[in-house]
């Protein structure tokens, strides 16, 4: 019998002897009661760690704040899921593979949660677009935001991507001399563009192979 199959044998016998334990259920104790709608415990959970939220109630309105907010920039940075009617309304955009030359970016979240405040980001969106602009905008759609992470997981279990990124805000630590400092691995500043429903949702891209790196 070889190492290897020993060590395999040794497993199968300490799972055999494992008690089993049943699933505990959905965590709540720390959720507030009455619980707030997705959407409000969504904003005030993102806020809180530091993200920003914007609510359009049209395409006009989405349209004439991101022209705005974008003007002030020379180059941006784009997820393969943003629209192209959104694309059109920015500098002109940086090719794929030097996002990080992009003081800007869009990107498109498959979802949000409400509980913890985080935006689910796909990663057929495109990785780099999502992680190394200082600054990301994240267009959402308010059908897609979820009170509970199981809620958002369950609601794309039937799609899932090579990998799923949860924000929870601006990338931020306090690890060196308990200092926090924002943009340590990834955007320092993140602005979730909420559409209301209606608007139309955004869809993610073919996966590219690139974003698996």
């Amino acid at each position: 019998m070889s190492a290897r199959e020993q060590i395999l044998m040794s497993i199968r016998a300490a799972r055999e002897r494992r008690a089993q334990v049943d699933h505990p259920g959905r965590f709540g104790a720390w959720r507030p009661e009455p619980a707030p709608s997705p959407l409000n415990g969504f904003e005030t959970m993102f806020t809180q760690a530091g993200g920003e939220v914007v609510h359009v109630t049209s395409s006009a309105q989405r349209d004439t704040w991101l022209r705005e907010f974008l003007s002030g920039f020379d180059a941006l940075s784009l997820g393969v899921g943003v629209p192209a009617e959104v694309a059109e309304l920015g500098p002109t955009p940086v090719p794929h593979g030097s996002e990080h030359t992009a003081p800007a970016g869009i990107a498109v979240a498959r979802a949000a949660v409400a509980e913890t405040g985080s935006l689910m980001m796909d990663a057929r969106d495109g990785r780099r677009a999502q992680l190394l602009p200082p600054i990301l905008v994240v267009l959402v759609d308010a059908t897609t935001v979820h009170a509970t992470l199981a809620d958002a997981l369950g609601a794309v279990r039937a799609d899932l991507p090579a990998a799923i990124g949860l924000h929870s805000g601006p990338s931020k630590s306090a690890d060196i001399g308990q200092v926090m400092v924002k943009g340590v691995h990834g955007p320092g500043r993140v602005i979730a563009v909420v559409a209301q429903s209606g608007l139309g949702a955004y869809r993610h891209a073919p996966e590219r192979p690139s974003d698996r790196e």
